[in-house]
């Protein structure tokens, strides 16, 4: 019966509000990935962090706009994102965060209000699991979605970002198989979201980027590419955990892989 409630309300999500779904989730009754739900909405990745370290970051993501292109930045100790989901509470409205510390993953809490400071800012960015239904729409392949859960593939990458302040590191990336006489039309279709990562930062061989093995995922699902598919990859949100990993930071807040902030923002209006 539970998955069957379950089923009904994603059914429901999935053509509901993004304020609908902030509300399903800070109230515990949606607790899975959000991909899918409120369509036509801007999902958005997160990096929460304290004040010092806000400005060095903010010029990370200003070097590095494919992987962190910022939509919104919160005041000081606010949980709110003003511009981008008015009403929204960082600390409870998205189904899973990731807590690091030093650089280590300490924990994977549904809500993080108990650790939550007045000197921490939040940075929504955006995502690229926004543009899926552009594709879609356009008759082009998102092979992802075709599989239980839609869970996309992620790798930590080759490319390095460019560095600003104690934020240095590989940029992420996310790798979708695109039939290839889709392949100029996707990249075409892609470029016109800067906002949600705009065009692929790499078409064919993996092994370019330092991708050597895509069934050997950092996160999500390995992918079925096929003999008449090429990989492409995107830059990806993803990349502030990386960097956090990699600079040792004393506390960095995201969001769980799949579990994403969504904003009041239209993918249209992009």
């Amino acid at each position: 019966m539970a998955e069957l409630e379950q089923e009904d309300l994603r059914k429901r999500l999935s053509q509901g509000s993004a304020a609908d779904v902030r509300h399903a989730i800070r109230e515990g009754r949606w607790i899975g990935r959000t991909h899918g739900l409120a369509h036509g909405h801007v999902h958005a990745n997160l990096a929460i962090l304290p004040e010092n370290m806000a400005l060095d970051f903010m010029r990370f993501c200003q070097r590095n706009p494919s992987p962190c292109p910022v939509l919104d930045v919160t005041d000081t100790g606010d949980p709110e994102f003003r511009q981008v989901a008015p009403g929204s509470d960082v600390r409870r409205d998205l189904s899973g965060y990731c807590v690091y510390r030093e650089g280590v993953l300490v924990d994977e809490p549904s809500d993080i209000t108990d650790i939550w400071q007045d000197d921490l800012v939040a940075f929504a960015m955006g995502c690229s699991l926004s543009f899926d239904a552009v594709l879609q729409e356009n008759s082009l392949r998102v092979a992802h979605l075709e599989k239980p859960g839609g869970r996309i593939a992620v790798y930590t990458s080759g490319i390095e970002c460019v560095p600003a302040g104690p934020f240095q590191g590989p940029m992420v990336v996310s790798l979708r198989p695109i039939p290839n006489d889709q392949v100029d039309r996707v990249a075409a279709t892609t470029a016109r979201y800067p906002a949600i990562h705009g065009a692929p930062v790499h078409i064919g061989d993996p092994a370019e980027i330092g991708i050597h093995d895509t069934q050997a995922v950092d996160w999500g699902a390995p992918p079925e590419i096929g003999p008449d598919d090429t990989p492409m990859f995107w830059g990806c949100g993803v990349t502030p955990q990386a960097v956090a990993m990699a600079a040792k930071l004393p506390l960095m807040i995201t969001h769980k892989t799949g579990h994403m902030l969504m904003t009041d923002l239209l993918v249209k209006d992009l």
